[in-house]
């Protein structure tokens, strides 16, 4: 069993950057495919970003990449999404998320799929 809990959610004006933070405590292990998702009212959710902490692999949505960066402390087992270049699209709800043990799966369908863990969620805002 795993337990993630975000934080590091709020507003902030268009350009701005937030951090997320994941923690994570439980079994921890085991690799796993680490990642970020996020929810638009009215939208499904969608995968943001995810590492393998196994590996070297990370994977970004074409959406944010180059925006956003996900990493990770293993000593602090925690998950970080900083998110620099905030735009309006960006508001949604953030999620954490574990697939264990991994590795991630070739495509965000595969990846979301997978996911065995999941948090309650941070909400961003992001104003114009």
């Amino acid at each position: 069993q795993v337990q993630l809990v975000e934080s590091g959610g709020g507003s902030v004006q268009a350009g701005g950057s937030l951090r997320l933070s994941c923690a994570v405590s439980g079994d921890t292990s085991s690799s796993a495919c680490m990642g970020w998702f996020r929810q638009a009212p009215g939208k499904e959710r969608e995968g943001v970003a995810a590492l393998y902490t196994g590996g070297d692999s990370t994977y970004y949505a074409i959406s944010v990449k180059g925006r956003f960066t996900i990493s990770q402390d293993n000593a602090k087992n925690t998950l970080y999404l900083q998110m620099n270049s905030l735009i309006p699209e960006d508001t949604a709800m953030y999620y954490c998320a574990a697939d264990l043990p991994g590795p991630c799966g070739g495509s965000w369908f595969e990846i979301y799929n997978d996911m065995d863990y999941w948090g309650n969620g941070t909400l961003v805002t992001i104003s114009s």
